[in-house]
């Protein structure tokens, strides 16, 4: 069986007829020549004039379907597999450092992708000038690539709000999304945001390289799980553990408009008993490993990234943050936890990271608790807002580095534009959260007004 999409193809013999079908599809059937490959068996339907297929053996066509639709349902078009779908070569390999300990991640957050190229209303260029409106897609997937080739990162994390809201075709968007990451070969995992659904999970977890999984079912939300990070194969010691939590959605308050979900018990509590188990388990072999170093991501902000409190060390507040009303207190449980930095989108022209003031903890240890840092990733979308007031901002992603051997963690930002690696700044060392304020630092406050 063949198909093909256009123009009627010829007819090489009596044998073999194309016979037509709607939407100015052909088909050829013809006795089955043994040879799975070259036939069809599976086909499928993506949306948008820069729809792309980033699932192997899968071809896109190049001619749409000849649809009488309205004009704002987009261009559509088959998407063919050829023989029996092959295993997954990646088949959820380990994440695992660098030869010299290291291990860098990308954190993208808010692409708000659309089924068609969508509209970007609020783009700069290098020296802050107003740009005219232009197609939105196209420029966020092209900034994701450029930064993943000059970062060129061992796994990507995307903090949610992978898809702008009332789309038409979320599986096309989602591979728009993700297909600069398959395309060089990255291991990935996401968490969803308030303009996700949790139809998404089913498509990203069959994707090559997806480490995404849904989490325990009878925990709030979908999406709460853990990944390690092990030693330079075939060592098979953890030195890192992600975490990755759901952040619900939007509710109706009468306290706030936006509110929002706050992160729920079930997922706390399933936070507490991972991180206690993995601390248990680091115990054992502490002549070992002498450092671990845990991260946690999810997209809606804790309330805590709010704090009148909350001191800034670099990158910027530039509108205030939309979190929770209800402090459901899972940043108590970051701190007993050892999470050394908690990473977030949402906010899209948020892009700092902050400490709040040292807590002595409750247990009956007197020496103050310093971390985990909280840091906002900043949006990378061009769809979405990059805006706020009458003032626009670049688009960004924010790297992480661990290095292992040390124990240290880094961090800076990828920005639209610049040449260099922005606001750098050393969150760990030796495995302990480090504050080193900057002389122009001192007595830097975050007020919220």
């Amino acid at each position: 069986m063949d198909i093909r999409v256009g123009e009627p193809p010829p007819n090489p013999s009596s044998d073999h007829s194309w016979e037509s079908r709607t939407g100015g599809i052909w088909v050829l059937r013809s006795k089955f020549s043994g040879k799975i490959d070259q036939a069809v068996t599976q086909v499928d339907v993506l949306f948008g004039v820069d729809a792309v297929d980033p699932r192997p053996q899968w071809t896109l066509m190049r001619s749409s379907l000849q649809l009488n639709a309205q004009l704002k349902v987009p261009v559509a078009r088959l998407s063919v597999l050829r023989g029996r779908a092959k295993p997954r070569l990646d088949a959820r390999a380990a994440l695992r450092v660098r030869e010299d300990g290291k291990f860098k991640i990308i954190q993208i957050s808010d692409t708000h992708i659309v089924t068609s190229v969508g509209v970007c209303k609020d783009a700069i260029d290098a020296y802050g000038n107003h740009l005219p409106e232009s197609e939105a897609d196209p420029l966020t997937v092209d900034f994701i690539g450029k930064v993943l080739d000059v970062e060129k990162p061992d796994f990507v994390i995307l903090t949610g709000d992978l898809l702008h809201h009332d789309i038409s075709d979320s599986q096309s968007a989602l591979f728009k999304v993700v297909a600069p990451i398959i395309e060089r070969s990255i291991p990935f995992a996401a968490v969803f945001g308030n303009h996700d659904s949790t139809a998404q999970m089913s498509i990203l977890q069959n994707l090559p390289f997806s480490l995404c999984e849904s989490g325990p079912e009878q925990i709030d939300g979908i999406g709460n799980f853990y990944l390690q990070v092990l030693a330079h194969a075939p060592s098979q010691l953890p030195l890192s553990t992600l975490y990755f939590l759901d952040s619900h959605s939007q509710i109706q308050s009468k306290i706030h408009n936006p509110d929002y979900d706050p992160v729920k018990k079930s997922q706390i509590d399933w936070f507490v008993n991972v991180s206690q188990a993995q601390q248990s388990a680091r115990e054992k072999d502490n002549n070992v490993n002498r450092f671990h170093l845990s991260l946690a991501f999810l997209h809606i902000p804790l309330p805590e990234f709010g704090d009148r409190h909350l001191i800034i060390r670099n990158g910027h507040r530039r509108e205030p943050t939309e979190s929770p009303s209800f402090n459901s207190h899972f940043y108590d449980a970051l701190v007993k936890g050892d999470i050394s930095a908690l990473g977030c989108g949402h906010d899209h022209v948020n892009d700092f990271c902050a400490l709040l003031p040292q807590q002595t903890q409750q247990d009956g240890d007197k020496t103050p608790q310093l971390g985990p840092w909280l840091c906002y990733g900043g949006g990378s979308e061009f769809g979405g807002y990059c805006s706020y007031g009458r003032k626009r901002f670049h688009r960004r992603t924010r790297v992480w580095e661990l290095d292992t051997s040390t124990g240290s963690l880094k961090t800076w930002k990828r920005v639209e534009y610049a040449m260099d690696r922005v606001d750098k700044l050393v969150l760990v060392e030796s495995g302990a959260v480090i504050d080193t304020p900057r002389e122009e630092d001192e007595g830097r406050r975050c007020v919220v007004s």
